[in-house]
Formats: C-alpha cells, structure tokens, sequence
C-alpha cells in the first residue's frame, strides 16, 4: 500500500457539500478526525463509515422527507455534525453533506488513534489502546468526548467555539487505492428492506498499517 503526503489541512466545505453522499463515505476513511475539549485534543484515522442518503433512503432518519427536532440538524449545509442518542445511551456522529434541505449523512463507525491516546483511555475506562477501541460508533464517539449536545457544530473550523469544545476532519494527503477500501452492507437496519442489502459501508484494509510515516 503507498500513499503520498503533503501538508495537512482542514477538510473544506466542498468536501462535504458534493452531491454523491456515497463517493463522500467512501473517501473519508484515510481522513483524520478530531476534537479539542478545552486545549486536549484527541482523534486518528477514519476507518469505517456509512452512508445514507436521506429522503429516499429507508436507513435514514430523514426518510421519506421526515423532519423533527433531532433531525432538522440533518437539513443545514455538509459539513455540519450531526449527534444523536442512540438506545438513549450512545451518541452517535455523523457528517451532514450536500446543501441545505438535502439531508445527506456519513456515520463515522471507526478510527485509529494517532492523538490523545491516554485522554481516550481515561473516557473508556481502559488501560492500553488497540484500534478495536475506537471501532464502533458508540465508543468512537466517547473517546473523543462526542456528546449528542454538540449536534449542529460546523466542522469546517477547528478553532474551539464559547462552549471549549471542536471537531474537525484533517486531510493528511494520505491516498487509498481503491483495493484497500472495502464495501460492505450497513450494519443493523433490517428494518430498511431492500436498502438494508446496499453497499454503503466503507471499511479500510488493515487500517492500524496505514499510518503516514513520521
């Protein structure tokens, strides 16, 4: 596997405002994602997402045109976060994409810790780190302090708002060839139908190897 590198850089607002939400999933993992709580900062490596594409997307929470006040969030432009509880314990992140009142959005289900690892062992109660605790939604979201409160935070600036905290998505030039990212069915969504079989998981090949090198 070769990968170039460059200089990081913030992921733009164009990144998340393109229409495909599927070609969007599957470009993120290799993207690094993190988050400043109050000057400790935590995060690695995407290695897993789903995409839904919204209306017409029974997986989504916006299928069908479905507007509430949990998902609303999901209506504003890409590049907004979108966190929700889920089993009313797990906050779930998730990126909103395409424009406004296109409710696309990418689930970030895993990463690989490069920042903050004890910060992240300490919120998982957890002694040494290995990529598994950082696969999963759910704990994803814990050790980086995601919290369903920071729904709607814009992602495309990586300076702490007035609440002490920010999340971001860092492009490190590091390029997957298309064999290293595996497409799979989303985890989960039986209830979806036809849309429960779609190829809309994206998970990268052995991704504690991919790490640019120093």
């Amino acid at each position: 596997m070769r990968y170039m590198k460059k200089d990081r850089r913030l992921l733009p607002r164009e990144f998340y405002t393109r229409p495909d939400v599927v070609a969007i999933a599957r470009e993120l993992p290799g993207k690094f994602l993190y988050t400043n709580d109050h000057g400790v900062i935590a995060g690695g490596m995407i290695s897993e997402t789903e995409a839904y594409e919204g209306i017409t997307d029974r997986a989504s929470h916006a299928w069908n045109g479905r507007r509430t006040k949990r998902t609303e969030v999901m209506f504003r432009i890409g590049g907004t976060a979108y966190v929700y509880l889920c089993y009313g314990m797990y906050s779930l992140f998730n990126v909103v994409t395409n424009q406004v009142d296109i409710p696309h959005a990418v689930l970030i289900r895993g990463l690989v810790a490069d920042t903050g690892i004890d910060i992240i062992l300490k919120r998982l109660n957890k002694r040494s780190y290995h990529p598994g605790l950082t696969s999963g939604p759910g704990r994803l979201a814990k050790a980086l302090g995601i919290h369903f409160r920071h729904s709607g935070f814009d992602l495309c600036q990586s300076a702490t708002n007035k609440t002490g905290f920010s999340i971001w998505i860092e492009d490190k030039n590091i390029f997957p060839k298309p064999t290293d990212i595996i497409a799979t069915p989303r985890i989960g969504i039986e209830y979806a139908g036809e849309g429960a079989r779609l190829p809309y998981r994206f998970l990268m090949n052995a991704p504690s190897n991919l790490f640019p090198e120093k």
